[in-house]
């Protein structure tokens, strides 16, 4: 990303997308894990809960929001990974 920046380009934005998308995938691909203590009904919504804030991501245009956006996204794929359902931990 740009150096001194606050907006993000087109450049930055579409360097950003095959990273975005995999994740995205690797998260919905994950909640379909049998280490995950969910039921049919439990899983899809989650899947829908993580549409949602990836829909509601893909506007975001500040680039320190898009880096904490991948972070956290990277963060709850590990999680996942691991068998536990990342929860809402921001505390203000």
């Amino acid at each position: 990303m740009s150096k001194g920046l606050i907006w993000a380009t087109t450049a930055d934005l579409m360097a950003n997308r095959g990273r975005v998308l995999s994740l995205y995938r690797q998260i919905l691909r994950s909640l379909n894990s049998p280490k995950l203590p969910l039921n049919l009904a439990a899983r899809l919504a989650k899947k829908a809960e993580v549409r949602v804030i990836f829909m509601a991501g893909s506007e975001e245009r500040s680039i320190h929001n898009i880096k904490d956006f991948i972070d956290i996204a990277e963060h709850s794929l590990l999680l996942l990974k691991k068998g536990e359902i990342p929860k809402n931990t921001t505390q203000y």
